[in-house]
């Protein structure tokens, strides 16, 4: 078996923006699919930790484009594994339609944790740490690692949402890919009708779940860049993210 997972999708016209191109939150999930569907064919899937009290959770995503896949349109993700820690590990990601051409590429950061306990636990103690005979060093994916979303005290209050059974995934707290949804829910359609997103990226610090209350706090950093802290109920920082848009 390949080292790198090559998955196809189709970009759903009811996936799309009104633009006719693929959302940023659906070409998320089909990133996160794709990343299921390589780790569990290789034995260190979702589906076999579930069993064993074990999960996978996102930590850091970065999605860079140069543009979406369009209505009804077929495209390829492919993903490898990185590089793996004793509590983390890094997979890429490669986005390109039936003919090569390369819509962009993704950079995440995932731990492990016991479902009981909720602490990262040893990624290493699954199959005597065979996620190490999947690591692929050499195929390139050209996009920053992306660091730590600085913000400062300026970050002006949005809007404050509720969270709800939509809002949750497996693992019991609300879904990653929603986060990211929510946050570009911050500028209205107006604006995507002047601007596309050119990188995302999102670090996941705490968890939420269905019933808190989610309060956005938004710093323009550039010209085209912004930055999001996302607030939980209890005042706990969940997550930031940082966007970057073309005029």
């Amino acid at each position: 078996m390949n080292k790198i997972g090559k998955y196809e999708f189709l970009a759903e016209p009811f996936h799309c923006d009104f633009n006719g191109n693929l959302f940023m939150g659906h070409l998320g999930n089909h990133m996160l699919n794709a990343a299921d569907f390589h780790s569990s064919a290789r034995g260190f899937g979702m589906k076999y930790l579930m069993t064993i009290k074990r999960s996978w959770v996102l930590s850091r995503l970065a999605i860079e484009i140069t543009e979406m896949p369009s209505q009804y349109s077929k495209f390829n993700v492919e993903t490898w594994v990185e590089n793996a820690m004793k509590f983390f590990t890094s997979r890429n990601f490669k986005v390109s339609d039936e003919n090569g051409h390369i819509y962009g590429y993704g950079r995440s950061i995932w731990a492990m944790i016991d479902t009981e306990t909720r602490q990262p636990t040893d990624i290493f103690a699954i199959d005597n740490g065979a996620i190490n005979n999947w690591i692929e060093t050499d195929y390139p994916c050209p996009i920053d690692k992306g660091g730590r979303v600085k913000m400062s005290t300026d970050a002006q209050f949005v809007h404050t949402i509720n969270t709800y059974y939509n809002d949750v995934d497996i693992n019991g707290h609300i879904n990653s890919i929603k986060y990211i949804e929510h946050v570009l829910d911050l500028w209205p359609i107006s604006w995507y009708q002047e601007h596309t997103i050119r990188r995302f990226e999102i670090a996941y610090v705490a968890e939420a779940h269905a019933g808190d209350t989610l309060s956005f706090f938004r710093e323009q950093t550039s010209e085209n860049e912004y930055c999001v802290r996302i607030v939980r109920t209890d005042g706990t920082e969940c997550c930031r993210a940082k966007i970057t848009f073309k005029s």
